[in-house]
């Protein structure tokens, strides 16, 4: 029998960063880096998993019972087994005929990029199980680790996407996003994953009017979509840091970091790790590299 294969875009989103929860209109950028997942069929009635990382180590395995999803005797259980084991079973209660076949299966999952990278190694993974079940990766991420939802669509897209929750309900198209200044854009990883449950608590504790900051926020996502200038689009991004930090209570990652830079920088996602954007030129690599920050990749080599 034939090998099933399923691949799922990473992602990077560019506005609407913590308001996406509550309505704002939000850019969101699939990346060329992904993750994608191989099952075979095994005669005997287990699950065998194994998870390779972007340079082909293994990273992670376990092997469960089926149908029940119990972890083999032999087997030590640690954090990730418990989460695979949760998305699997809340897959099975989306189709019930979800891996409770006689025969079992050995999973392969292979990244393209560093697991600290944030670029989605869980909304890929996601998105691949819900493939492979044959259910709707929107539910099965509310059932298990919940967010907005906007990674999922990154992972359905080959373009750039406006991304909103209407009525908690997700809606998504996809844009024409080809900035004629796209050779000044960089992403810079901050050499630390950011934890964005945390990140999400804090944005929760805000006791102002998050939704008059999310009709903003969505007006900037059009503004964005519309700017034609480098210039124009450090104006809008500006704009944006200062809504979140005023939410967040919390400097922008140009005031902590990088006040002596000579272009712009804009959190993406949770703040404080993972990527963030910078405006820049030839010399943008250079700068940030001396500080520490050696991950300095342009729009064209990281976006779809």
């Amino acid at each position: 029998m034939l090998d099933k294969t399923f691949y799922s875009n990473g992602k990077l989103l560019l506005t609407a960063e913590y308001l996406v929860l509550d309505g704002a209109k939000a850019l969101a950028l699939p990346t060329k880096y992904g993750q994608d997942l191989i099952v075979k069929k095994i005669d005997s009635p287990i699950l065998i998993w194994e998870s390779f990382d972007e340079n082909n180590k293994l990273w992670f395995n376990c092997k469960l019972e089926l149908p029940n999803l119990n972890i083999v005797p032999s087997q030590i259980e640690n954090k990730i087994t418990k989460t695979l084991v949760q998305i699997l079973k809340e897959a099975q209660k989306l189709n019930s005929e979800f891996l409770t076949q006689k025969k079992g299966c050995h999973v392969k999952t292979n990244l393209s990029f560093p697991i600290n990278w944030g670029l989605g190694s869980s909304s890929t993974l996601i998105n691949n199980i819900a493939q492979w079940a044959d259910i709707n990766a929107f539910e099965l991420l509310n059932t298990s680790f919940g967010g907005s939802g906007y990674d999922i669509a990154c992972a359905q897209n080959n373009k750039p996407i406006l991304y909103q929750l209407t009525d908690k309900k997700p809606s998504f198209k996809s844009v024409d996003f080809n900035p004629s200044f796209k050779e000044q854009l960089y992403f810079v990883h901050l050499n630390k994953k950011q934890n964005s449950r945390e990140g999400i608590k804090k944005y929760r504790e805000y006791k102002g009017n998050v939704f008059a900051f999310a009709e903003e926020i969505s007006l900037l996502t059009n503004e964005i979509l519309k700017s034609r200038s480098i210039t124009d689009f450090e104006k809008i991004i500006i704009e944006h840091e200062k809504i979140i930090a005023t939410i967040i209570k919390q400097k922008s990652i140009q005031q902590q970091l990088f006040s002596d830079y000579f272009g712009q920088t804009k959190s993406l996602g949770a703040w404080g790790g993972d990527f963030i954007l910078a405006t820049g030129n030839d010399d943008t690599p250079i700068y940030f590299k001396q500080k520490g920050f050696n991950t300095v990749i342009n729009y064209q080599d990281i976006i779809l």
